[in-house]
């Protein structure tokens, strides 16, 4: 089966690891986010040579992903803090010391976000994605994309401010 001119196994291969990273930092748990873009590729497979093409294409796979880690976390029926035996899988870039002890502080405070906040933030500013883009992943309308993204952010630097690892 085809999109265009893009095979479903070609297309699986190419996507698979950064939409397990983008599952994961929704989900923050490994096989949650592994059952997560399973479950979105096994509902995309059947319709593959009807879904568009390019950039719309992307954001049905984002948004389809996004609703299946959404599910996950609905199934797990409670949001806990992530393990932090998890995060140190987190992916990282080299970086330095004082930077990469900030990192994973705001990596365990994303981690106690509300899920949808978690999943508004990871879209903003993992993904990069517009507040338009966002709305769309999440089948909410852009104000409440931004009431989200906002209230997670401010809830994040109340938070580094409260642990004084922020200034």
């Amino acid at each position: 089966m085809e999109t265009g001119a893009i095979p479903f196994a070609d297309y699986v291969r190419a996507r698979s690891d950064g939409l397990l990273r983008l599952a994961w930092l929704i989900t923050r748990d490994w096989e949650d986010a592994r059952d997560a873009v399973q479950d979105a590729f096994t509902a995309l497979y059947p319709r593959w040579s009807r879904l568009p093409d390019g950039a719309r294409l992307e954001a049905y796979v984002h948004r389809s992903v996004v609703n299946a880690c959404l599910a996950v976390l609905r199934r797990r029926h409670a949001d806990p803090v992530a393990d932090v035996s998890t995060l140190r899988e987190a992916p990282t870039v080299p970086d330095s010391a004082p930077a990469l002890v900030e990192s994973d502080a705001l990596a365990r405070l994303c981690g106690r976000l509300p899920a949808l906040q978690r999943t508004a933030v990871v879209l903003r500013f993992y993904q990069d994605l517009s507040f338009a883009q966002i709305a769309d992943a999440m089948g909410c309308r852009e104000s409440t994309a931004r009431s989200r993204v906002h209230r997670a952010v401010t809830a994040l630097r109340s938070r580094l401010e409260e642990d004084g690892t922020h200034e």
